[in-house]
């Protein structure tokens, strides 16, 4: 449980406005990650890290949006939905910011499409706002 742990403090420095403390908690868990191979949360880590590089400096674009592909592409091999809509929104926002609105529509409106129920939670109803400001 130390990871996921982890991961909230670092949520929550971001929170604060102390990414710098935040990403420093996000390299231990990940660090835990790798030697126990507890995944459950590794995606959730990597976008966080993104969004702390993002606060930190602006000028971690790229390395924001591999942290992005990354829980990408481990929330897509865990078949995690919900974990994909999530990372697929932050690489989206940002795309949206470097004036790549049909990528980032590309990219985010068939993982929308996916789900067929909990339209009112607040993941797929920030999904539709980002959408529908994409339009």
């Amino acid at each position: 449980m130390r990871p996921h742990f982890l991961g909230l403090l670092a949520e929550a420095y971001g929170s604060s406005a102390r990414p710098d403390k935040g990403l420093e908690a996000l390299d231990e868990a990940l660090a835990l990650v790798e030697r126990t191979g507890e995944r459950l949360h590794e995606s959730e880590f990597y976008r966080l890290k993104g969004q702390l590089l993002l606060a930190h400096s602006m000028d971690s674009h790229p390395e924001a949006e591999a942290c992005f592909h990354h829980a990408l592409t481990i929330a897509r091999r865990q078949q995690a939905k919900s974990l994909e809509l999530r990372a697929a929104m932050s690489l989206a926002r940002l795309w949206q910011r470097q004036s790549k609105r049909g990528e980032a529509r590309e990219l985010l409106s068939p993982i929308y499409g996916w789900f067929t129920e909990g339209f009112d939670t607040a993941d797929l109803q920030e999904a539709k706002a980002l959408l529908n400001e994409l339009a």
